[in-house]
């Protein structure tokens, strides 16, 4: 189960969002301690913007992993740095590497942006969204079988049709070059789609970057409590 612990909201969004490296190394260690095996983080500046920068990224990878022992993972989004050219130019000069990083594959210069990251030994994790062309992209690509797993990403935010979106989702997805398949979703969908994840022997990632309330409808304090919410929907799953 991947913890996404803050994605592009802001403080003001939920209490359980964590911004400083600080902040962030301690919510990955709660979640960790409920039960998350991986970690999904959007390094951010002092300002609050996510941010390719190699002092930034530094700071937020040294200090999570000073708190955890499972897989750290960054963003490489286009909101990041919107220019493909100094994407890559901003991956070949971190100092201090993360296990992973996502790349979505229907945003220009993912090709060259995944390439850059493997020659430097960062796992990639395909961003597929619903309604891109990432899963065509993705099929015909020469890198596909060699990433660490594929990111199905659901962004129908609808929970009565969140599962129906995640389905076609993954017959778009198809056999994924053999990799590995997580499947998430965001907001109102976010439940909805985990839960189909589960019955689905298939990973999951939640976190206060895909929803801020709980089942029931009520605020989650943390990501911990987040991923002990989705503990339990895993239990239910496997009655």
């Amino acid at each position: 189960m991947q913890v996404c612990l803050n994605g592009r909201r802001g403080a003001d969004a939920s209490a359980a969002v964590p911004l400083s490296p600080e902040a962030l190394a301690r919510s990955a260690a709660e979640a960790v301690a409920a039960g998350a095996t991986d970690i999904h983080v959007h390094p951010r500046t002092p300002c609050g913007q996510d941010t390719l920068s190699p002092r930034v990224v530094a700071a937020t990878l040294t200090a999570i992993r000073a708190a955890v022992r499972v897989p750290v993972g960054v963003t490489t989004g286009a909101w990041a740095e919107p220019d493909p050219r100094r994407r890559v130019e901003r991956v070949r000069e971190w100092t201090v590497l993360p296990d992973h990083a996502s790349v979505n594959w229907h945003e220009p210069g993912a090709e060259e942006l995944a390439a850059a990251l493997l020659e430097r030994g960062v796992a990639v994790e395909a961003g597929l969204w619903s309604g891109t062309e990432g899963h065509r992209l993705f099929r015909r690509s020469p890198l596909a079988p060699r990433v660490l797993r594929v990111l199905a990403e659901v962004t129908d935010t609808d929970p009565a049709t969140a599962t129906g979106s995640a389905r076609l989702l993954l017959a778009e997805v198809g056999a994924a070059h053999g990799r590995p398949v997580l499947l998430h979703g965001e907001e109102g969908g976010a439940w909805p789609v985990a839960a189909l994840a589960f019955r689905l022997g298939l990973g999951v990632r939640i976190g206060a970057e895909d929803v801020t309330v709980l089942p029931d409808g009520r605020p989650a304090r943390s990501n911990a409590e987040l991923v002990a919410a989705a503990a339990r929907l895993r239990e239910e799953a496997a009655l």
